[in-house]
């Protein structure tokens, strides 16, 4: 980073992925000049901790962006389609983490170990987008792999942790895990199914295809951030009694061929990646330990033996940190580098 400091503001501040974007702009030392914490009305009042000074989280209006550089959005695509081209108006870059702008054709998409490049379309409308949280870690060693051997189909099957979809979950998580403990009638009130001890292929909803929304998601932003639109991509989404960590069963078929020792060599030491494959010891990516950093992990890499040239591998990564803040404070990192 420069010299050079910036007036920042967090929409959204108040959430599980605004307050991880607080953490993790004071854990990057980014060079603030000064912070604007921002959320709905129903949060007035409520004060949130930077580099150790309490600030004040102020209503979320059309003027709050008058005087802020760079603006990090997680409240939601309604938000997000209504305040982004307002802040980039007043002269404000937004790192959008809502679904809204993702598949726009003149918002980049961004993963910064993937497409980097991709920022500098950024003055178009002022906005970059953060990829999906499953999307994210996916293509982080999906790039290297697509550059050597140019893939020809993606496979994927996620096993998705409950905040994802926020504090609400994590509690309902908790609450019935606990009741069945208990013997204890079990209450269901934000997803479809009990999550406690199960598993729900359902992620967002279902879409006239019968894949869901996270799913379509990951197909459309895949092809995106890879700049190829001729990848096959077919994917499953599934919520897990997971607390944090999403998880990733991954099948690539490539055009070239493909050999699991040599995609290890290829990984072991790419950027965002730890490369934990050791089966026979039991060392393979758990989203326990994933949980709380910032890199992928990549594991159980081998040979898809059902096709000439095809691999298998799993992934974990937290998806509140790099599948979501820690991405956009990367993009905001290199926006204030070399664009601002």
């Amino acid at each position: 980073m420069s010299e050079r400091k910036f007036n920042v503001a967090v929409a959204g501040a108040t959430g599980a992925v605004g307050n991880q974007m607080i953490k993790c702009l004071e854990e990057r030392n980014f060079p603030v000049k000064s912070i604007k914490l921002l959320a709905s009305a129903r949060s007035i009042g409520r004060k949130l901790t930077f580099r150790g000074e309490s600030i004040p989280v102020e209503e979320l209006k059309e003027d709050s962006f008058k005087g802020v550089e760079i603006a990090l959005f997680s409240a939601g695509a309604g938000t997000s389609l209504k305040f982004a081209p307002m802040a980039y108006k007043d002269g404000c870059a937004v790192i959008d983490n809502s679904s809204g702008w993702r598949m726009d054709p003149e918002v980049p998409l961004v993963v910064p170990e993937v497409n980097p490049h991709a920022i500098a379309q950024y003055t178009k409308k002022g906005i970059i987008a953060n990829p999906n949280c499953s999307t994210i870690q996916m293509v982080v060693p999906l790039v290297h792999i697509h550059k050597k051997y140019k893939i020809k189909r993606i496979v994927v099957s996620t096993y998705q942790s409950v905040s994802g979809t926020g504090k609400k979950a994590i509690d309902e998580l908790f609450d019935q895990t606990r009741a069945l403990i208990n013997f204890l009638p079990v209450e269901r009130k934000v997803y479809p199914h009990r999550i406690a001890f199960n598993c729900l292929p359902q992620i967002d909803v279902f879409l006239e295809n019968d894949y869901t929304k996270e799913e379509m998601k990951m197909v459309n932003e895949t092809r995106k951030i890879l700049e190829d639109n001729s990848i096959g991509v077919t994917a499953t989404t599934v919520r897990v009694p997971v607390f944090f960590g999403h998880s990733e069963s991954i099948n690539v078929e490539t055009y070239e061929p493909i050999k699991a020792s040599d995609v290890k060599d290829l990984l072991r030491n790419a950027p965002g990646i730890k490369l934990v494959d050791e089966p026979k010891k039991g060392l393979y990516p758990l989203a326990i330990d994933a949980a709380g950093q910032d890199l992928t992990l990549v594991g159980r890499i081998r040979q898809d033996e059902s096709v000439p040239n095809g691999i298998n591998m799993w992934i974990a990564a937290d998806n509140i940190r790099k599948g979501a803040a820690t991405n956009a404070v990367q993009i905001a990192e290199i926006l204030g580098s070399k664009y601002l």
